[in-house]
């Protein structure tokens, strides 16, 4: 139940991109964005009421929290790319997996029960060993880069 989940969990980040790390950037970044909003709207209230000094200290603060606010979005889309990249490796390599999906195993279950188990375990075990010899036949004729550099 808890691979199931997982799945699930994994195929909705690779949809969506949201994890709690994109959340929190969001929010820091929406803060910062309302904090700037307000400086902005009270520098220019101070620019009208008075041209100096007030002025340029509001027009600092302003760019100080601009400033986080585009290094909080920053961030956040780079956590959103990273938590997509993640999710789609995982699906990826669970995909090459197919004999762990929910759906084989049930349908495994249903054959070993109608066969029955001590007629299905020898051939199980001699499909498992054919299975283990193919890959690691398949492997070994695969020339690799280094084998060509070797050869010429």
């Amino acid at each position: 139940m808890n691979g199931l989940r997982r799945y699930l969990e994994l195929q909705a980040k690779s949809k969506t991109g949201l994890s709690s790390r994109v959340v929190i950037c969001a929010a820091i970044a929406a803060f910062a964005a309302l904090v700037a909003t307000s400086f902005i709207l009270f520098a220019l209230f101070i620019w009208l009421a008075q041209h100096y000094s007030p002025l340029t200290a509001a027009l600092i603060l302003v760019a100080l929290f601009l400033a986080i606010a585009i290094f909080a979005l920053i961030c956040c889309v780079v956590a959103h790319n990273q938590t997509v990249e993640r999710a789609r490796q995982e699906l990826a390599l669970r995909s090459n997996m197919p004999w762990l999906d929910a759906r084989y195993l049930g349908i495994g279950m249903q054959v070993g029960r109608a066969i029955g188990w001590r007629k299905l375990l020898p051939l199980a075990a001699v499909g498992i060993l054919a299975a283990g010899l193919a890959r690691e036949w398949v492997g070994h004729r695969q020339p690799s880069a280094d084998d060509d550099l070797t050869e010429g």
